[in-house]
């Protein structure tokens, strides 16, 4: 297995990457401390990212984002975590030994007994394949927004540009979701 490297210096991956995909019955599950520092990680996401416990353990959540991912939806997802809520995201990850997957991502803020939010849980499971182009195509628009932006800014503007963009079709992202994954 390749030595972990922070994601931003390892190459870019090709349309020619391979897809690795979660079976129906897998539930990648991992914990992270209030920064996104892994705290747990199971079998399956040590199976699906190629990496091992020990290469992940304390490591940011990030060491398995995809640069196509756009930084939006992390916006997102952090500024509904900060609030103490839930939240479902489609996700487009990169395994540590190269090969792309989406996960359908549920995380939720862990409270202690008093309830301050403490830790962060993900349970990730494979979507509807259905609903991958879509996801696709809009998240291609977010990183279009994103490019050549600072970081900070980027994510910013194509967040804006998403939640307009699905307050048009008088939805939410969390409604637009479940509208491509159909009954479950």
């Amino acid at each position: 297995m390749p030595a972990l490297t922070d994601v931003q210096t390892r190459p870019h991956p090709t349309e020619a990457a391979t897809e690795r995909r979660l079976a129906p019955d897998d539930l990648v599950v991992t914990k992270t401390d209030l920064r996104g520092h892994i705290t747990y990680a199971n079998e399956t996401f040590l199976r699906v990212s190629g990496a091992s416990e020990t290469e992940v353990a304390g490591r940011a959540h990030n060491l398995i984002r995809h640069p196509d991912m756009p930084g939006g939806v992390f916006r997102l997802m952090w500024d509904t975590l900060g609030a103490g809520e839930e939240i479902f995201a489609y996700v487009l990850n990169r395994a540590i030994d190269g090969p792309f997957y989406w996960v359908l991502a549920h995380v939720t803020p862990t409270r202690d007994r008093s309830g301050a939010v403490v830790a962060y849980h993900s349970t990730r499971r494979a979507p509807s394949r259905d609903a991958i182009p879509p996801v696709r195509d809009l998240y291609a628009r977010m990183r279009e927004l994103e490019r050549g932006r600072p970081r900070r800014e980027g994510a910013e503007a194509s967040l804006a540009w998403l939640t307009e963009h699905l307050d048009s079709q008088g939805l939410s992202y969390e409604e637009w979701l479940w509208s491509l994954e159909g009954d479950l």
